[in-house]
């Protein structure tokens, strides 16, 4: 489902025939990248330097279309360019290259496909229904998918984790956690919380090999639940629901918010990140007006949705003191995409700081 780009804050406008052309031209340099990415082009380089002429041979493809596309990727600062020599810069010697501790594959493989998908988008248009709803998800696919949503929140989970205070909470459910990234940074800002994963079985596999790899993994646990279907067992300090919103139609997330409501300790924090939509007439931010269209292609429901309209569905299962969380520009996943919520309670345990009233 392929999160947007998080410093996508610029509304464009279009009220030209010029300006029509150059936004429907954007496509070509993500092709150029994509292209790369199917020849495995960075991995291929590697830490050596090449001329076109031998890296073509490499990559089994021809001199004059690699060095044109190899030409596209220096101008963008992909490639290194000297001469007639390239050689790769920083982000395509690690997080592009495969051989890498930091290859980013698993998010890079979600963007290959999702050319594709996005091509098929009027089949989801005229029928209302996602682009392969007739093909059952496989447990590969969501481990393919759960390690993509790792990959993609590596740096900015700590960033924002690190602007919420959580005070005394001891118990954080991270719901519809996937691989477990936000409850792992949780855990590593507070030292005595612990935290819950739920999550599919096979997105919770994904968490478990993670979580091996940190001191704080000690302190998660998993539990395997479909929460759109069935009541969320235990009762937590918070509930952290991040990028989970936009996946179900608004009559399922007013269930889910029931059911988070029950969850909660008296006075609890319900906290979601999700790419909320704020004028009036809901239609920016733009970034989260196109995400839109990935959940058409790829849900039975989903959609992105007002904060205005959340709050209401807060309220209506039970939660009070709703307000967004503001996070300094350029640390946050969504354009002011947090939202949180109170269970009643004389004393929250879990507060978060510098807020503003979005609701009752």
């Amino acid at each position: 489902m392929l999160p947007g780009n998080r410093k996508g804050l610029v509304r464009p406008r279009i009220t030209t025939f010029d300006e029509f052309r150059d936004a429907i031209s954007a496509y070509r340099l993500p092709r150029v990248l994509l292209a790369a990415l199917e020849l495995d082009l960075f991995t291929a380089v590697g830490d050596r330097s090449w001329t076109a002429d031998d890296l073509s041979k490499e990559l089994k493809v021809s001199e004059r279309g690699l060095s044109i596309l190899c030409r596209n990727l220096a101008a963008v600062e992909l490639l290194q360019k000297k001469g007639s020599v390239y050689k790769n810069s920083r982000l395509g010697a690690t997080a592009l290259n495969r051989n890498h501790r930091a290859y980013r594959g698993g998010y890079l493989e979600l963007m290959q496909t999702h050319w594709q998908d996005w091509g098929r988008l009027l089949e989801s248009v005229r029928s209302g229904l996602p682009i392969d709803h007739d093909i059952p998800d496989t447990p590969d696919y969501r481990r393919q998918f759960t390690w993509a949503m790792h990959h993609r929140t590596l740096e900015i989970a700590p960033a924002i984790v690190a602007q919420l205070r959580v005070g005394r909470a001891k118990t954080l459910l991270d719901l519809g956690g996937g691989p477990g990234t936000y409850a792992m940074a949780f855990l590593a800002k507070n030292p005595k919380m612990r935290a819950i994963v739920c999550d599919r079985e096979a997105a919770i596999a994904v968490a478990k090999e993670i979580a091996s790899t940190h001191r704080a993994g000690r302190r998660l646990a998993y539990l395997p639940l479909d929460f759109s279907k069935e009541p969320i067992p235990g009762t937590y300090d918070v509930i952290w629901y991040s990028n989970v919103l936009h996946i179900y139609s608004p009559e399922d997330n007013q269930t889910i918010f029931r059911r988070a409501r029950a969850a909660l300790a008296p006075g609890g924090r319900f906290i979601i990140q999700d790419a909320f939509l704020h004028d009036r007439e809901g239609l920016h931010p733009t970034e989260a007006s196109l995400f839109a269209v990935s959940m058409l292609l790829f849900t039975a429901g989903g959609n992105t949705y007002p904060v205005s309209e959340t709050a209401k569905w807060l309220q209506g299962a039970g939660f009070v003191g709703i307000r967004t969380v503001p996070l300094k520009k350029g640390t946050e996943d969504w354009e002011n995409g947090i939202l949180e919520a109170s269970a009643p309670g004389p004393s929250p345990r879990a507060i978060v700081r510098r807020t503003r009233s979005q609701g009752s």
